[in-house]
């Protein structure tokens, strides 16, 4: 899941968090979380004065943020002298499904 500007929003990418009116997470929802966007939902965000919203995966790369693969490779690189370790090696596991899940990466990326 990823916070993005709601100017970043682009028709197909689904809604992760219920999206309230100016961004305040009080009162009724406008639009709720699974939603997918078009171009007349996003406009309809923009008219109700919603600066940012929260989409599924991690679909928007800013300039200077490390790429997937470099997050997968320190991940590795935290985990490689205890992985004999039952239990660190569980969390390794845990915490790299989690990435893959959270960041949007390829779900073939967990069975290595």
């Amino acid at each position: 899941m990823q916070k993005i500007p709601l100017m970043l929003a682009k028709a197909g990418m689904t809604i992760a968090r219920d999206v309230f009116r100016g961004d305040s997470p009080i009162g009724i929802p406008i639009c709720g979380k699974g939603t997918l966007l078009t171009d007349s939902l996003i406009a309809r965000f923009d008219n109700m004065d919603v600066q940012s919203i929260y989409v599924e995966g991690h679909p928007v790369w800013e300039e200077g943020e490390r790429s997937f693969d470099d997050i997968l490779h320190e991940l590795d690189g935290r985990f490689i002298k205890t992985l004999q370790e039952p239990l660190n090696a569980m969390l390794y596991d845990i915490y790299k499904s989690y990435l893959i899940k959270s960041m949007g990466g390829d779900s073939d990326r967990q069975a290595e």
